[in-house]
């Protein structure tokens, strides 16, 4: 099985600039780079933050891009989206009794659950007993492998700013999957606006970066900053079957030339790796 991972798009709207960048343009970009290269994919998951500011215009922008995916497209919330106007634009959106952007669906290699860890009016994320309730129903339901999806993640990274907005109830969190953590896969979540990777009490998790602007590695800095930088988007390639998952970073708009590592039949390999060159490229 194959899908992509993308999050963070932040589309703004009237074709407006933000931080320098085109958000708009960007997520235009990684579309019609999911077309053009990983058609065969099962679908796409975008872990939240569609919009920067959660208004209406910026999600009519967002609408007119995604909308152009060949793939099938799921949907979930940030902090930096608001429910009700995302609702409009995708009326399908489905969620749960209490309101909360909260499914699941079965996929070739388990089961996905997608997580709503919005907390209205902050930026850091919560996982109230309402949303762990729905969640320890999903995994009493089912007994096979399980892929975890939210926005926020749970723990600490190191990028002090961004600690100070994670999923702020990560203990009672843990207490409702630890039961089935033998099961549970992967989890997949974005916020952060960087690639990390790593195992959390036992569960490994990936992040992707976003599609505007980033966050930068910066594990100086206090909680009152949060560093940006306009490092290359980025996507998620996910591929999975029975014994792995594989996670891969795919820089869709990088200008980075490609060629062969190896000379061509009849070349003298040697000489040509050391003449290969790409003026103007290599300035490390």
């Amino acid at each position: 099985m194959k899908f992509i991972h993308l999050t963070d798009t932040h589309v703004i709207g009237g074709g407006r600039m933000l931080f320098g960048a085109d958000p708009a343009r960007r997520l235009a970009r990684a579309v019609d780079s999911i077309n053009a290269e990983h058609g065969d994919a099962d679908f796409v998951m975008l872990t939240g933050d569609m919009t920067h500011w959660g208004d209406a215009e910026a999600y009519r922008a967002f609408h007119a891009e995604i909308a152009r995916l060949r793939v099938p497209l799921h949907l979930m919330v940030g902090n930096h989206d608001d429910t009700e106007a995302l609702a409009v634009q995708f009326p399908e959106l489905p969620r749960d009794r209490h309101g909360f952007v909260q499914y699941a669906f079965d996929t070739a290699q388990g089961r996905a659950i997608c997580l709503d860890a919005k907390r209205p009016g902050s930026h850091a994320g919560s996982y109230c007993a309402a949303r762990r309730d729905w969640l320890a129903a999903e995994l009493a339901a089912c007994d096979g492998p399980v892929l975890l999806f939210m926005h926020h993640p749970p723990f600490r990274v190191g990028i002090a700013g961004m600690d100070a907005i994670r999923m702020q109830d990560a203990d009672p969190f843990y207490e409702v999957i630890a039961p089935h953590l033998p099961r549970i896969r992967h989890l997949f979540f974005g916020h952060l606006h960087r690639a990390v990777f790593g195992n959390w009490r036992g569960l490994s998790f990936s992040c992707m970066r976003g599609l505007n602007h980033q966050v930068a590695l910066d594990l100086t800095a206090g909680p009152e900053t949060i560093p940006g930088t306009l490092e290359a988007p980025a996507y998620g390639v996910v591929l999975l079957d029975a014994e792995q998952v594989v996670v891969h970073l795919h820089e869709f708009a990088s200008a980075a030339p490609r060629f062969p590592l190896h000379a061509p039949e009849g070349q003298d390999t040697r000489r040509y790796q050391l003449e290969m060159t790409h003026r103007g490229f290599d300035d490390l």
